[in-house]
């Protein structure tokens, strides 16, 4: 089977398969734990990237109420 029938079959396969908001998220949480757990203290981020960061909580507390 040539590369481009397998990737249209993992395609179909892919587009039947979708997860609910609460198994997704659940997923979300438990990739971004994990990385917190394997980011070292001591990493710092930039300036930038830690106003992305509020800006992804203040989003999400938003979309929680």
């Amino acid at each position: 089977m040539e590369l481009a029938e397998r990737l249209m079959m993992n395609n179909r396969i892919n587009a039947d398969f979708e997860l609910d908001h609460k198994t997704s998220r659940s997923i979300c949480d438990a990739v971004g734990e994990r990385l917190q757990q394997s980011l070292r203290p001591e990493t710092s981020l930039t300036s930038h990237l830690q106003h992305l960061l509020e800006e992804l909580r203040r989003r999400e507390e938003e979309n929680l109420h």
